[in-house]
């Protein structure tokens, strides 16, 4: 008798819910999960994803969770928390899941003024988009579910990194004495959460970051390296011009370590640094 088949259903088939849906995808899982337009819906499901519409304005059927075993997590909460839980924790707690993991994002640690944070470390967010995150991981694990919260840092990876930034004119070397981020790419996130998949522990938190917390303007100056440009004119943070949520980024240093990731899930970082990362990038772009 051959085994049930595994399906992974993704509340928000966004940037780092795909890259696990065309991994696991390959392993043999039906892949299907929800996104907020009809036209986007239509595009994935032209790639073999079963998508399907989940909007304030359009309801999703519990129907679509049908066989679900994997659950992904990833709609961005708002001041009541997560919607998802609200509409439907009781039908996802029904469900024979082996694993359910939630995005969350290390600002839930808040602003530890470049310090060191790891799971163990006090959640106490310091801007409304981590309280509002926070609110969300209590909600999730106020249900009963095989829940695994992965702590995100700042994601880049094809599309969407420094590289491409420098080539629209839109990246800056913001100054801010002290400051440091901790980042990540979409590919080892992708793997980290298969890691977890292969090894579950329900319950735990991980942090997913790579291995080096770094000032964000150095990030940059070794992007216009790789690209052969003059790096951006450094601008102090109080003159920059930035939007109220790059303001927010900036209100809040530390440096997040990856230990519990590659100790107790034996994962190694196909990109432990930003210079891996923006490396291999940059040889995909010659393609």
């Amino acid at each position: 008798m051959s085994p049930a088949p595994q399906k992974l259903f993704c509340f928000g088939l966004g940037f780092t819910s795909l890259a696990l849906c065309t991994r696991l995808a390959a392993q043999g899982f039906a892949v299907s999960g929800t996104c907020r337009s009809a036209d986007k819906a239509t595009a994935l499901r032209a790639r073999g994803i079963d998508a399907h519409v989940y909007a304030p304005d359009q309801k999703l059927d519990d129907a679509a969770l049908h066989g679900t075993t994997h659950l992904l997590l990833s709609v961005p909460p708002d001041e009541e928390g997560d919607p998802v839980a609200s509409d439907f924790g009781a039908a996802l707690a029904a469900l024979p899941l082996t694993w359910a993991g939630y995005l969350s994002t290390t600002g839930v640690y808040g602003d530890r003024g470049g310090d060191w944070v790891d799971e163990a470390s006090p959640l106490a967010p310091s801007t409304a988009r981590g309280a509002r995150r926070l609110l969300a991981e209590q909600q999730w694990a106020a249900l009963n579910l095989p829940l695994h919260i992965f702590r995100l840092a700042g994601i880049y990876g094809p599309g969407r990194n420094q590289l491409v930034s420098l080539r629209e004119g839109k990246a800056g070397r913001i100054i801010k004495e002290g400051q440091v981020f901790s980042r990540i790419h979409v590919d080892d996130i992708a793997e980290i959460l298969i890691a977890s998949i292969a090894r579950p522990d329900t319950g735990a938190a991980y942090n997913v970051c790579d291995n080096e917390p770094a000032p964000p303007q150095e990030v940059v100056a070794y992007a216009a390296e790789l690209v052969g440009l003059a790096p951006p004119p450094e601008i102090k943070f109080e003159d920059a011009d930035l939007s109220p949520m790059a303001k927010s980024f900036y209100a809040e240093s530390k440096r997040v370590s990856n230990k519990r990731i590659r100790e107790e899930l034996g994962v190694a970082l196909k990109y432990p640094t930003y210079r891996e990362g923006l490396t291999a990038l940059l040889e995909q772009d010659k393609k």
